[in-house]
């Protein structure tokens, strides 16, 4: 299916809304039914039919066949945070005795529902080192219903082999779900390659003006309707039809808006290599990244976010480094029209850091739409 068309005419039958150009937004909780036939078999299933605001919304029904095609998924759901959209999922299908097995240093939330929250569940994880597939084989147990990734990793940036995993899992039988959200559906198609559940927090790359905060689980028809009937209703972390309505508008500009970003880092990256005062650039693309043979393999381009470190890697300079920029902000997520940058230390207590872990160095920067040169402008004010 053509990305324009997917992005600009799938799904808005415009002669419905009297032949708008831009969708409208349906506000509203509930529903009218002309017949108690139709009332009863909205009633008996939620997931085709449009019967509560809770469960679907027209509106949300055109972001949904938008974001599945492109991922080349069956079906799509969307949910009010990316954090929902990995936490309904695993528990709807995850149950008490089960075993995870999940690459190392995911999101921070992510690592709390499976350290922190799951036991509590009975379910039970094992965290690994993604960057060799032989540990992933190594730490499945009997038990073991799934195997969660995140590729590429949004601070530090590991990879996992993800044709490779797939297909570890789908002989042992077991669920696979991954965190695309450092790709999107233009770089990387999980799906294409083997994974059964494609996760991204719609709040980057396709809002892409930092004004909306959701979440995306893409995959097969008969899974996702599992975790719709009953830990998606229940659970209610729904997605409003005005946030989706502006998902709808981002993806408008999504190729403009992330190959912008994409030039623009190599840019950056390559400036940055250069100068000085920097130790080292971790970036997927760059030809010294450790797993660049792999990037290029299941990547079709990289995104705005890559990190770097100082030379001198002292608390007192990353501080004064990050305090000095003035252009760029410094905040938490990307994707959106503004760069941003965060560095390790503003999540560690001061007396915590220690200099010699390169973890705590890291200095990530995402690139949003402004020039590269006047980034840069930025960075070596901040970095003399």
């Amino acid at each position: 299916m053509d990305i324009s068309y997917i992005l600009n005419e799938l799904g808005e039958d415009r002669e419905n809304y009297f032949n708008a150009v831009s969708p409208p937004i349906i506000q509203t909780s509930n529903f009218t039914f002309n017949s108690v036939a139709a009332f009863r078999d909205a009633l008996t299933d939620e997931y085709e039919h449009t019967l509560y605001s809770r469960g679907d919304n027209p509106t949300l029904k055109i972001l949904r066949q938008k974001l599945a095609a492109l991922d080349g998924a069956e079906d799509a759901l969307v949910f009010s945070s990316g954090v929902a959209a990995t936490s309904i999922p695993v528990l709807a299908l995850l149950k008490q005795g089960d075993h995870v097995v999940c690459v190392e240093n995911p999101y921070s939330w992510t690592i709390r529902l499976f350290r922190d929250i799951m036991p509590k569940f009975g379910v039970t994880c094992t965290f690994v080192d993604g960057t060799e597939v032989k540990n992933f084989e190594e730490a499945l147990q009997e038990n073991t219903r799934m195997i969660y990734l995140e590729s590429p990793n949004t601070f530090s940036y590991e990879l996992q082999d993800i044709e490779a995993i797939a297909k570890l899992a789908k002989s042992r039988g077991i669920v696979t779900m991954i965190d695309n959200s450092y790709c999107g559906p233009l770089y990387q198609r999980p799906i294409e390659l083997g994974i059964d559940l494609v996760m991204q927090t719609a709040t980057k790359y396709i809002g892409g003006h930092s004004d909306v905060v959701a979440g995306v689980v893409t995959g097969k028809r008969d899974m996702l309707k599992k975790i719709f009937e009953l830990e998606f209703m229940a659970i209610g972390a729904i997605l409003s039809p005005h946030s989706a309505w502006l998902l709808i508008r981002g993806l408008r500009t999504l190729p403009l808006r992330q190959n912008k970003s994409f030039e623009s880092t190599k840019v950056i990256t390559a400036w940055l290599k250069n100068h000085s005062k920097i130790d080292k650039v971790i970036w997927p693309f760059d030809p010294g990244f450790k797993q660049s043979a792999l990037a290029k393999k299941q990547m079709k381009g990289c995104g705005g976010l890559f990190s770097f470190t100082l030379k001198n890697s002292s608390a007192e300079s990353i501080e004064a480094f990050c305090n000095k920029l003035q252009h760029i902000l410094m905040a938490v997520s990307w994707g959106g029209h503004e760069s941003l940058i965060i560095p390790s230390i503003a999540g560690i207590p001061v007396a915590d850091y220690n200099a010699a872990n390169p973890r705590h160095q890291l200095i990530r920067m995402y690139v949003g739409l402004e020039e590269p040169e006047y980034l840069i402008k930025d960075i070596e004010r901040a970095l003399g």
